[in-house]
């Protein structure tokens, strides 16, 4: 008989582990879809709040259901005076994700659906995180620098009240265009690791709020959300373009990696890039800064070069390679750049949550249990004899 093999940690990459209607990564033709809908159609033709309520409720909304689902939002945006005096408690130089994920917590402390267990309630606890996400934010990207929070105005959708309770200046229609497609861009992205988070989490029956603040947490870690923090922080790094060449062989004698390039699914660029990467142009070239997208672009081209020629085989420009240039010239600190990630992905996450709860899950709960393989072997391939702490 042919011996076991071995298990190999693999982090469950190349593992089926449910079904979703919710989107598609087709890594190899370099295709993203939200619910039958291609992201670059979405980007181009809808609006954040369109997308969200198309990840809810799985159809996208016409002019009487959009205007019904934005007086649901608008009223929620607004966070409770409880929460801000929290805010204010924490140290100034708190990690902005570490506040997002607390503050998330905080929230489910006022509102009384986290006790119902029910498709409705989960709806309406997606909706409230989905309007008051942006604010909490907003509000600690002021309150760390000791000004008062700004409060968000009806007439302003949830990408330019963002940008205006981060600033306290009404963004011009343009750039909040600009920061509204990014949030479609980044709502929804299948079984990530922070997506996978939340359904685990969503698998046990915990509420909504449990199930966003785990995914924040590990949305966290530099391996996954941090990778836009990354890519502006080695832009800076860099300074110019003439340093391109230098950094390169640099990075690559190191066996480092080029921060923006290559993914875990897509075999060709990502198609959000090339969606971005204009909009970081343009945005460089208003504000006076054009020589970050200028970097970047020149970096994607002999960083692809050098990579095929060191490796043989090609590497692709990633979504976050130029959304870091683009919110940089938007005057959003770079700290802030994984949060404004989780603003978005709030909305792809919710409606993982209640496809894991109420849609394919029902009728019988099934719980993630993954096992795993004991490889233990401290006294043998027998069991430790246990010896009374005096004896030790």
């Amino acid at each position: 008989m042919a011996e076991d093999k071995p298990i190999v940690n693999t982090g469950l990459r190349g593992v089926t582990v449910a079904s979703t209607k919710i989107s598609d990564v087709d890594g190899g033709a370099g295709k993203l879809i939200y619910r039958g809908y291609l992201i670059t159609d979405l980007a181009s033709r809808t609006s954040f709040e369109e997308v969200a309520y198309l990840l809810l409720y799985e159809e996208l909304p016409d002019n009487d259901q959009l205007k019904n689902f934005k007086t649901l939002i608008n009223p929620q945006r607004h966070l409770p005076p409880a929460v801000i005096t929290a805010l204010k408690a924490c140290p100034a130089d708190a990690l902005p994700m570490d506040i997002l994920q607390a503050g998330v917590s905080l929230l489910a402390q006022h509102d009384a659906d986290t006790k119902e267990q029910s498709l409705e309630a989960s709806q309406r606890m997606a909706i409230r995180l989905i309007a008051s996400m942006p604010t909490l934010l907003a509000a600690w990207g002021r309150i760390r620098k000791g000004l008062e929070p700004v409060a968000p105005v009806d007439d302003l959708n949830l990408a330019a009240n963002f940008l205006y309770m981060l600033t306290g200046e009404v963004p011009k229609p343009d750039v909040a265009q600009y920061f509204d497609v990014c949030l479609v861009l980044h709502a929804e992205h299948s079984f990530n690791a922070s997506t996978f988070s939340a359904r685990q989490v969503a698998s046990t029956r915990a509420h909504m709020y449990a199930a966003v603040s785990a995914a924040i947490g590990s949305l966290s870690g530099e391996l996954h959300g941090g990778a836009n923090v990354r890519v502006m922080q080695m832009l800076l790094k860099i300074g110019s373009v003439d340093a391109v060449d230098t950094f390169v062989e640099e990075i690559l004698d190191s066996g480092k990696l080029i921060m923006g390039l290559g993914h875990a699914v897509y075999q060709t660029d990502d198609p959000r890039a090339h969606i971005i990467a204009p909009m970081a142009k343009d945005m460089g070239q208003r504000t006076g800064q054009p020589q970050w997208y200028e970097i970047a672009k020149v970096l994607e081209k002999k960083g692809k070069a050098a990579f095929l020629t060191r490796k043989k085989r090609e590497i692709y420009v990633n979504v976050d390679f130029y959304s870091a240039p683009l919110y940089y010239a938007m005057g959003i600190e770079v700290d802030l750049f994984s949060p404004v990630f989780a603003i978005s992905r709030v909305a792809g996450w919710a409606a993982h949550v209640l496809e894991e709860q109420y849609a394919q899950a029902a009728p019988k709960p099934m719980l993630y249990r993954p096992g795993a393989e004991y490889v233990g072997e401290y006294c043998g391939p027998d069991e430790c004899a246990y010896v009374p702490i005096d004896e030790r």
